[in-house]
C-alpha cells in the first residue's frame, strides 16, 4: 500500500556527515518527491525536510539508514494514500 509523508531529518553541519546523509537520500530518491534544506550557521545544524510517497518498508529503509548515522536525528509522520 501507498504512503505518503514528511520525514524531517537535523544534522550537525559537518562534511562528513552532510555527505553520508546526502549519499542515502540519492540512494532512495526514487520515492522522494520534494526536498528542503536550511542551513543554521550560528547553531552548527542543518534541517532537512523530504516528501516521500511509497511503501512502508521503502520509507522505513530511508529513515532507519538516516537515523544510523551518528549526529543524525530523524522523525516521520505517514499516513496512508488511496492511489
Amino acid at each position: 500500500m501507498t504512503k505518503i509523508g514528511v520525514v524531517g531529518i537535523v544534522l550537525k553541519a559537518d562534511k562528513d556527515i552532510v555527505n553520508s546523509v546526502q549519499s542515502v537520500i540519492t540512494q532512495h530518491s526514487d520515492i522522494i518527491t520534494g526536498r528542503m534544506g536550511i542551513p543554521d550557521k550560528e547553531c552548527g545544524i542543518n534541517t532537512i525536510s523530504l516528501i516521500v510517497k511509497g511503501t512502508n518498508e521503502q520509507i522505513s529503509a530511508l529513515t532507519g539508514k538516516l537515523g544510523r548515522i551518528k549526529d543524525v536525528s530523524v522523525k516521520s509522520a505517514v499516513v496512508t494514500m488511496e492511489v
